[in-house]
């Protein structure tokens, strides 16, 4: 596997280190097919510096510019947000949208990513959800289910009148996956654990790598993190570059990607039922 620290078309995996923009100024028009990443939520976390929503909009709007300019024609953008919560709630991909639509983009999916863990509320609901703004930049793009196909609720279901009698009604290789998804968030005893405090979970980024992309595809993650989305594209045989402004984090997604090379990295594969403690 060859990692580089700055773009190269004919590397597996550029971890740059650095403001985002400056890696994706490296990259060429139309050279991506998938953007996937979730930004800071302007929290205060160690990699962020906490600003006004006007500000933080302002930044998230250069990267995302950018980011378009690199999109492959038939190319998606997803972009993964929680809320910010100061006082009241701000729900990011409410704010992030007229960003995207700005700019022509083609909203497909807004994808509820559900989960079972979380800070317990005293004074509202505990939040247990964030969402995926799926984006197109045309009409005309790559998507691929049957690589994603969940088992169908009913395996064996016929027809039992008219023309199919006796066939099965449903697809055997699986249904749609909805725009629901019940995947576990990497808190404490996840496989995958590192100690960033907001990682992505590999299967999350599998179900978007497998649907939206083709092998040896160029996948971008602006917000790289501890390389979630490299292990995606990887596993998978697709290219993936991405920055991040802490060395730690980068130097975590390259042991993670030595270890997925030779077989010895810890992942929770795509499709593992939830663990149910009751049963």
């Amino acid at each position: 596997m060859k990692i580089t620290s700055d773009y190269n078309k004919n590397s597996d995996v550029t971890l740059f280190k650095g403001d985002t923009l400056k890696l994706l100024k490296q990259i060429p028009d139309n050279e991506a097919k998938l953007i996937i990443t979730s930004p800071p939520y302007n929290i205060g976390k160690e990699y962020e510096k906490v600003k006004s929503i006007s500000n933080y909009l302002k930044e998230q709007e250069e990267i995302i510019k950018e980011c378009i300019r690199i999109l492959d024609d038939k190319g998606s953008i997803c972009w993964q947000v929680g809320n910010l919560v100061n006082g009241e709630v701000f729900p990011l991909d409410i704010l992030l949208y007229p960003i995207f639509k700005k700019y022509g983009l083609h909203l497909r999916n807004r994808i509820i990513w559900h989960f079972g863990h979380g800070l317990h509320c005293s004074n509202r609901f505990s939040g247990r959800y964030e969402t995926i703004l799926w984006f197109t930049k045309s009409k005309d793009y790559t998507f691929n289910l049957d690589p994603i196909r969940v088992p169908q609720k009913y395996p064996n279901k016929k027809y039992f009148k008219g023309k199919k009698k006796g066939q099965l009604s449903g697809n055997p290789l699986g249904k749609n996956p909805s725009d629901i998804w019940d995947i576990p968030n990497v808190k404490f005893n996840h496989p995958e654990k590192t100690e960033h405090p907001c990682q992505f979970p590999v299967e999350l980024v599998e179900r978007l790598v497998l649907s939206m992309t083709n092998e040896k595809d160029l996948v971008i993650d602006p917000f790289m993190g501890v390389g979630s989305t490299a292990i995606a594209s990887i596993k998978n045989n697709r290219r993936c570059a991405g920055a991040d402004t802490m060395k730690k984090y980068l130097d975590i997604a390259k042991k993670r990607l030595k270890l997925l090379e030779k077989g010895e990295l810890k992942t929770r594969e795509i499709g593992t039922p939830i663990h149910n403690p009751n049963k």
